[in-house]
């Protein structure tokens, strides 16, 4: 994957790949990407959250893990892929299914100054509103766009 950004930027993405070990989707951003081909950009293994595997797909090689009985258990299987390395969550509604279900750590936004007018929100249907964050404890400005981290609290 090749794409110009700003040195910061660069830092950023680095060494958020590199603290990576999986993924977790959903089944639509899995679609909509045509599995990316077959592998994922970051290189790391993907386990889709879906109700059934794809038609054409095994339930699991070395790039993707099909998981069917819910999100505590594609979250399991990620850190398992994983090893001592980070699990990232991509997409909305898989996000939002995560924090319900109290697995999420970290939110992760680039921000970025445009108004789109339309889309998924971020947190679409989140279940256990207001969500609670503290920091941001990561703050990395680039060229037209702010990355920022802050940590989940947990629930009270």
């Amino acid at each position: 994957m090749t794409f110009r950004t700003s040195a910061a930027s660069a830092r950023h993405l680095r060494d958020l790949t590199e603290r990576t070990g999986a993924l977790v989707v959903g089944r639509r951003l899995f679609d909509m990407t045509g599995g990316w081909g077959g592998r994922h950009p970051m290189d790391v293994p993907v386990v889709v959250v879906t109700h059934t595997v794809p038609q054409g797909w095994e339930p699991e090689n070395d790039s993707f893990v099909f998981v069917t009985d819910g999100i505590a258990s594609a979250i399991d299987r990620a850190k398992a892929l994983a090893g001592d390395k980070e699990v990232g969550v991509n997409g909305c509604t898989i996000a939002a299914q995560v924090a319900a279900a109290g697995l999420l750590d970290e939110v992760h936004v680039d921000l970025v100054p445009v108004v789109l007018g339309a889309g998924i929100p971020f947190f679409a249907g989140l279940t256990i509103a207001p969500l609670h964050l503290d920091g941001p404890f990561r703050v990395v400005e680039g060229d037209g766009v702010t990355h920022l981290a802050y940590r989940v609290r947990p629930a009270a």
